[in-house]
């Protein structure tokens, strides 16, 4: 009885003592702190998985951009990702020196919009729908050394959006439809300083219908600016400027800047594909890697069409109606890697268009009909004399006779008989006379022989003139 007591009264102390425990404060909620703690980590981890799985092999930032390092410096690709705000600094694991926004939806263009992206060297803008850039917009962007602003819809803009950039070396921005008016005067005068040649080239005015077609490098600001005050004075007697006067037509072969766009990212690109060309644009860069000239209507390439692009190392002219391609047309291409040549007319290649690829590697031929005669020849000794080069399309389509033969095996067997084409050439047929021996002409073949060694070693020789009966 003694010992069931004991045992009661030891179990209500225990009770009594766990009641204590539980009503202490801070007691009893640190599982559950933890527990919040746990779940909030987590959910931040999730949040934050687009921004730090760079420090895997995956170089996906976000679902809209992405960003990779080239020659040490880090490229920020938002190319073509229907954007139309710029991204924010911290999206990135590192600091972009590229910031690329070529092709997205972009409109405006607010103060502080590349806040954080202080160590940008190139902003690529172009082929957006840019219309307003406010004056500090490009603020902090102080080693910006190539600013893209080509094929938007700026009509207006003022040298104080650019001073944040003093280091600003490359301005590309035609393709805009500028209204070269009193406010577009200090733009215009800083692209027309001689220092800044690269500023603003080929840019040109749309509006007033006066200067349509002109140049900003060209336009007298002056003239422009006291045209604007007549134009606001009461006073004016209303009969100047009533007439409107037709511009000038621009002519000329087409230039790269209006009919090509250019892309920096991963290589410096141009695409001139699909743009009614008739001919090789003008103005290719010196430091373009890839040109793409296919699906237009160009027919014969002519000599230093590509004089300028001495870094070229693609070069696509598929899809065209290219008949004939002049033997000095590809000079200078030394560093050319593969030339598509496929889908257009051409019936052979003139000896000599060849020469200067050095270190082709790739010739695409498909497409083209070509005609299986002595002109063909060139082609397959020139691949004979360069294997390294992987060519494909070289097929018979005419004569009649080898239509589906390879132009090798053409070749081939054209040098192996004697075809009926192959006639025997005159002097041929003088070495042969009878008649012609021990005269005169073999008499000075032999003089000829003699001069060709110098006088010094030359010694003297007998002759003997044996007859044959």
């Amino acid at each position: 009885m003694r010992l069931t007591s004991c045992l009661l009264l030891a179990s209500l102390l225990f009770l009594l003592f766990s009641c204590i425990e539980m009503k202490r404060p801070g007691k009893g909620r640190g599982l559950k702190r933890a527990r919040h703690k746990l779940t909030r980590d987590r959910s931040a981890r999730i949040r934050g998985a687009g921004r730090h799985s760079r420090s895997g092999p995956s170089r996906q930032v976000s679902p809209s951009c992405s960003e990779s390092t080239e020659s040490g410096e880090v490229f920020a690709d938002c190319q073509e990702r229907h954007l139309t705000s710029v991204p924010v600094s911290q999206t990135w694991s590192k600091e972009p020196k590229h910031l690329l926004l070529a092709r997205n939806r972009i409109k405006i263009l607010r103060d502080g919009a590349f806040l954080g992206y202080e160590s940008l060297v190139t902003l690529d803008l172009q082929q957006n729908q840019i219309s307003v850039i406010q004056e500090g917009a490009f603020q902090g962007l102080s080693h910006i050394k190539t600013l893209l602003l080509q094929h938007n819809s700026l009509e207006t803009l003022t040298e104080e959006a650019l001073i944040p950039m003093p280091n600003l070396r490359y301005l590309r921005m035609y393709d805009n439809p500028w209204n070269c008016l009193c406010s577009m005067d200090s733009l215009i005068r800083t692209v027309q300083v001689p220092s800044n040649r690269n500023l603003g080239n080929h840019a040109r005015c749309v509006a007033p219908i006066r200067l349509k077609g002109t140049k900003l490098k060209q336009v007298d600001v002056e003239l422009i600016c006291k045209e604007s005050d007549s134009v606001g004075d009461p006073q004016g007697d209303g009969t100047e400027n009533t007439v409107p006067i037709d511009p000038i037509p621009f002519r000329g072969k087409p230039d790269v800047t209006t009919s090509c766009h250019t892309y920096l990212f991963p290589q410096v690109r141009l695409d001139c594909s699909k743009r009614g060309l008739t001919e090789v644009p003008t103005g290719i860069p010196d430091d373009v890697v890839h040109v793409d000239l296919s699906y237009n209507s160009i027919s014969h390439l002519r000599a230093r069409d590509f004089q300028s692009a001495r870094s070229l190392r693609f070069l696509n002219l598929s899809n065209n109606y290219m008949e004939r391609i002049d033997p000095a047309s590809l000079s200078g291409l030394l560093h050319l890697r593969e030339l598509d040549l496929s889908e257009n007319g051409l019936h052979f290649i003139q000896y000599g268009v060849l020469e200067d690829l050095y270190f082709l590697s790739r010739l695409k031929l498909e497409g083209n009909p070509w005609v299986c005669d002595y002109s063909i020849h060139y082609m397959v000794y020139w691949l004979r004399l360069h294997p390294g080069v992987r060519d494909s399309g070289l097929v018979c389509r005419s004569p009649l006779q080898h239509i589906g033969e390879t132009v090798e095996h053409y070749v081939h067997s054209y040098n192996k008989g004697c075809p009926k084409d192959r006639q025997q050439s005159r002097a041929d047929e003088d070495q042969t006379d009878p008649e012609l021996w021990n005269t005169a002409m073999e008499v000075q073949g032999e003089l000829e022989e003699e001069e060709l060694e110098p006088g010094h070693l030359r010694v003297p020789k007998k002759y003997e003139i044996i007859r044959l009966s």
